[in-house]
């Protein structure tokens, strides 16, 4: 017997092993068609799902050191924000009692000289608060999608305000929603007024898509007394918004030799970006009647003066000259 018989390793024929190049293209093949299977067949989501369940406890273990750690050093900050805007809000509280101080003797000194002149009463507008949703999806378009609608009284052309100034004014009104069209939208128009002259324009929304959010005043004569840093504010002959109401600042003005007209582009005061709650007011041409005078009214002011004027100068007449009395009037 030869005593190869008695050896116990394998014949040779059973020695062939796959190549390693082969087995590589084999694994990389595998591991394709498994992730192709997966994504297709989402055959691994069960086995995700319960890795991630069995997991998640050590994970919860894991992260619980570095929250505390973070926790601790955010408490220290927080603490030192908080009494920096604590003393920061006594010093604004502090400024806003003067103002509010000086506000109230300005509107009774107001009050008193409206009523010595007899002017009309200032008109009160309604107004109603809104979050802002969402943003509208169109990237031609600056509008933004508010959370109340025809259901809280919103129409269309209603102004939209914000805590720094105006917004935009609405534009397409749904029962539990309403669309308002933003100041730099190009198509959007809104009549101002500088604050520092008192001349009049039209602000209209930046067509050019040179400046993010930015404005411009069109049609301004070359002569016009219009500087950076002036501001802007509703002038209030449309009939829309209110007198008053801020709008936007001038950034830069352009004067051209070839043009009667020049560029002033403007920067909208309100954030058109982050803004999150507004305040949509009362049209001025949708105010009740009884807040604005008829215009018969208007017109018999004028008749009745005149006619106590005609009533006074006939009793002047049938008095006679001061101290006289007319023949058979006893005194």
């Amino acid at each position: 017997m030869s005593l190869r018989t008695l050896e116990r390793d394998a014949p040779s024929s059973f020695k062939h092993s796959v190549a390693a190049g082969t087995r590589a293209l084999l694994l990389c093949a595998l591991a394709v068609v498994l992730m192709l299977a997966d994504v297709r067949f989402k055959l691994t989501e069960p086995v995700r799902q319960a890795v991630s369940a069995v997991l998640f406890p050590i994970q919860w273990a894991v992260m619980q050191p570095v929250e505390w750690l973070g926790g601790a050093k955010n408490y220290f900050q927080d603490l030192g924000q908080a009494q920096e805007e604590a003393a920061e809000a006594r010093r604004l509280m502090a400024a806003m009692s003067l103002k509010a101080y000086d506000a109230e003797k300005l509107l009774a000194e107001n009050q008193q000289l409206r009523d010595l002149l007899e002017l009309r009463p200032r008109l009160v507008v309604d107004s109603v608060a809104a979050e802002v949703m969402y943003e509208s999806p169109d990237s031609y378009t600056r509008r933004v999608v508010l959370d109340k609608g025809q259901v809280a009284g919103i129409v269309a052309g209603s102004p939209v305000v914000d805590d720094l100034g105006v917004l935009g004014q609405v534009t397409r009104v749904q029962p539990f929603s309403s669309e308002v069209t933003l100041l730099s939208d190009r198509e959007q128009a809104i009549p101002v007024m500088v604050l520092r002259t008192g001349q009049r324009a039209v602000a209209f929304g930046d067509a050019s898509n040179l400046r993010s959010d930015g404005m411009e005043l069109r049609f301004v004569p070359n002569d016009a007394d219009i500087d950076v840093g002036d501001e802007l504010v509703t002038s209030g002959v449309d009939g829309v918004y209110m007198a008053g109401l801020p709008v936007a600042r001038v950034v830069e003005v352009e004067r051209r030799l070839q043009s009667s007209f020049m560029r002033v582009y403007c920067e909208p005061m309100a954030r058109l970006d982050g803004a999150r709650h507004v305040v949509v007011l009362t049209p001025l041409n949708a105010i009740k009647a009884e807040h604005v005078p008829d215009a018969h009214e208007l017109a018999a002011e004028p008749q009745t003066a005149a006619q106590n004027q005609r009533e006074d100068k006939s009793a002047q007449r049938r008095a006679g000259p001061a101290g006289v009395q007319p023949a058979g009037v006893k005194p």
